[in-house]
């Protein structure tokens, strides 16, 4: 679905499916591909019961699914504009009119637009804040992995309106739950030349133990 040439994915169509191979390619084949630059169409309703159901695969201490996503359809994206707009003026009251209009038209990008909210639990629960956000990071990651496969570009976005009580209020968050990130899915319009990955040795070492 993606425009243009696309060499990882050309590779990964010439490798076995099913082989570790296959899904290592796969898998570095994942970019993240901001919202403005995603497109009609987006996952229609069994593609994205196939996204969701990726997300069930995470780990889960305590098979809590602390983690949850709402989508935002068509006819709610004018409310989440107004809750940007407004966190942009909370923040910056001298915000001009073109800053406040950027800032509400983020909420129109991307066909499917959601957001990933984590139940942090309370810290006398056993399964700490930290065990939650790792389960829905991974949730997340096996998301955008399955849009991935299906030919479908995506990206996780943040900013300070995820703090704001506008947007507690417009998605009704209990006390317990924190607004992580907006994760956007579409059709890439175009892509970025893929970065370079970092090499293993970089993030993995081995414990050593002092001499006895």
């Amino acid at each position: 679905m993606a425009h243009g040439t696309d060499t990882p994915a050309h590779a990964a169509a010439m490798v076995e499916p099913g082989t570790a191979q296959w899904a290592a390619l796969r898998i570095q084949h994942r970019q993240t591909i901001l919202p403005k630059r995603l497109t009609d169409p987006g996952p229609d309703a069994a593609q994205l019961d196939l996204v969701f159901t990726a997300a069930a695969a995470a780990p889960d201490h305590g098979e809590l699914v602390p983690w949850r996503f709402i989508i935002i359809p068509a006819e709610a994206r004018e409310r989440l504009a107004d809750v940007f707009a407004a966190s942009l003026l909370e923040r910056d009251a001298s915000a001009t009119p073109e800053e406040v209009g950027k800032a509400r038209e983020k909420a129109f990008r991307s066909p499917v637009l959601m957001l990933a909210v984590v139940d942090v639990g309370s810290p006398a629960e056993e399964v700490s804040a930290a065990e939650r956000m790792i389960s829905a990071g991974c949730a997340i990651q096996n998301m955008l992995l399955m849009a991935t496969t299906m030919g479908f570009g995506s990206a996780l976005t943040s900013g300070k309106a995820l703090q704001s009580q506008g947007l507690r209020e417009l998605f009704s968050l209990r006390e317990c739950e924190e607004a992580v990130c907006f994760v956007s899915i579409g059709t890439t319009l175009r892509r970025k030349p893929p970065r370079l990955r970092p090499e293993p040795s970089r993030y993995v070492s081995v414990l050593s133990l002092p001499p006895s």
